[in-house]
This record gives C-alpha cells, structure tokens and sequence, in this order.
C-alpha cells in the first residue's frame, strides 16, 4: 500500500490540499481493483463457438436402471442403457438443427434455469450460439438413488459401457475448454432439484452451487446424488449442457473448441452403495 500511495502522490501535484489529495487517491484506488475484477471475467471477446462433436449416455448398472429420450410408462422393454448421438439430434429436430449444427456461446445462470449472455439478454435453448438441452425419461426396477460415476465398465453386452467424463479433441489452449463447462441435472421435482457438474471443478465464480467428481474410487454421497427413483415410476429429467462464460478458461484460447460428453450413471440404495 506504500508503494501505491507514493506512485499515485507523484500523479497529485503537491499544491492540491491534503484532503482533496486523500480523496483523489481513494478514488484511484477504487478505480484500479475494480479494473482488477473486471479483468477476472472470462468470455469471448468474438463470435466463435464451441460444437458438440459427441454426446453419450450410458447406464452402468444391468438391467436395474433404464432411460428413454421418451415416456414408455412401465414397459421395460421399450427402454434401453445407452443414449446416442442419433437419439439426442431425432429430439433437437423440433429445433430443427442437430449436434452437429448446434454451437455453444459463453452464457451464464445462477439458477440452472435461466440462462443469459454477458449484458444479460436471456438466451433460448437449443439455438445457434446458447445452449444444449433435452430431456430423458429415466426408470429403475426397484427403489433407488442415481449418480453419475466415473467407474463404468467396458462390458460387450451394451449394458455399462463407458465412463463420465468431458474431453477435447482441440489441440492446446482449445483443450481448455473442458474446464469451463456446465452440465446440469433437473428431476423437475421442485425448484430445488437440479444438480450441476463442474468437470474440473475451480474457485466459485457464480451462485451456482456445482460438484465435480473425484478423480479415483468412486464415492456416493448426497452432493453427487442427482435424483431419486420409486419403483417403476418413471421420471422426466431434463439435461443442460453449456459454456460458463464467467469461467476464467472461458476466453478467446478455447473458442472453436470441440468437445465430446459422456455420461456414466449408476444406481445406488441409500447408503450409497451400486445396486447390483
């Protein structure tokens, strides 16, 4: 702060009376830590975005817990273990675009809800430069919890198959763009039930409360947990996927990045142990 004082006092002429002087220096003062949080706000500076190059859902615990990107009521047979990419582009038709098509803009929520550009001009879903969302329908033959997990298996028989995880295919800095994205989980029970993975979780940069997964052996607990299933009671949960533009990665080194999504779920009692 003494050597602050004495660079802003060769800028105040000595003949500016000492108060006057004080107050000019808090002022520069103010002026230099709000440049200082500015700067720490990421974003695109330009109008290049990230695509979408592969999106898949996998299941990892047998026949226990299905999923369909539609509502079959509770014939079992009409659900699978894996969502694919050709799943996901048959529902963005409504929107009339598919992965492929689709670009991702730095946007931004605090609510999981409600998204918005940097100015605050709310953003639809689905189009071109917001954000992914789509909703599946997911059932489990028992009471149960579901997680994600990253310890899914490599089983032949379709069922299990993959891991969780965001990657990149983009050389570095483009890379980088795994740790500025979002991927949230909304049982649509009430305002309260989504869940939002931060891959690479960082500092907390909205009020967005986030969770990432652990690097190891999994653990499932309820900061993990996503929702809750009755017995042959079929849920709807809509699933958002988008770039956190007041990320600090989220800047021009990632922008036209690719990024492909997997996501691995598992079922679990309520102690948190894999129904098997």
């Amino acid at each position: 702060m003494g050597l602050f004082k004495k660079a802003v006092d060769r800028l105040v002429s000595d003949k500016v009376p000492h108060k006057r002087r004080k107050r000019m220096i808090i002022f520069v003062a103010l002026i230099t830590v709000l440049s200082m949080v500015t700067s720490t706000v990421a974003w695109f500076t330009v109008n290049t975005f990230a695509g979408v190059k592969v999106f898949e859902i996998n299941i990892s615990t047998g026949q226990q817990l299905k999923v369909s990107m539609e509502n079959h009521g509770t014939d079992l047979e009409k659900y699978t273990n894996i969502i694919t990419n050709e799943m996901v582009n048959s529902y963005l038709g409504k929107y009339n675009t598919t992965l492929n098509d689709l670009l991702l803009a730095p946007v931004t929520t605090n609510n999981g809800t409600t998204f918005t550009y940097q100015r605050g001009q709310e953003v639809k879903e689905n189009e071109q430069g917001t954000y992914l969302e789509f909703k599946c329908w997911f059932i489990g033959t028992c009471d149960m919890y579901v997680h994600l997990t990253t310890e899914g298996n490599n089983n032949d028989d379709g069922n299990g198959v993959g891991t969780t995880r965001i990657t990149s295919s983009s050389p570095a800095p483009q890379s980088e763009i795994v740790q500025a994205v979002r991927m949230s989980f909304d049982a649509n029970d009430n305002d309260n039930s989504y869940k939002t993975w931060e891959p690479n979780k960082g500092a907390q940069v909205t009020s967005l409360t986030t969770f990432d997964l652990p690097g190891g052996t999994m653990v499932y607990g309820a900061e993990n947990q996503l929702f809750h299933l009755n017995a042959l009671e079929p849920k709807e949960v809509t699933l958002r996927l988008w770039m956190e533009g007041e990320d600090p990665q989220c800047d021009d080194d990632v922008k036209g990045a690719q990024m492909s999504v997997e996501l691995s779920f598992v079922a679990c009692n309520e102690h948190g142990e894999p129904i098997t």
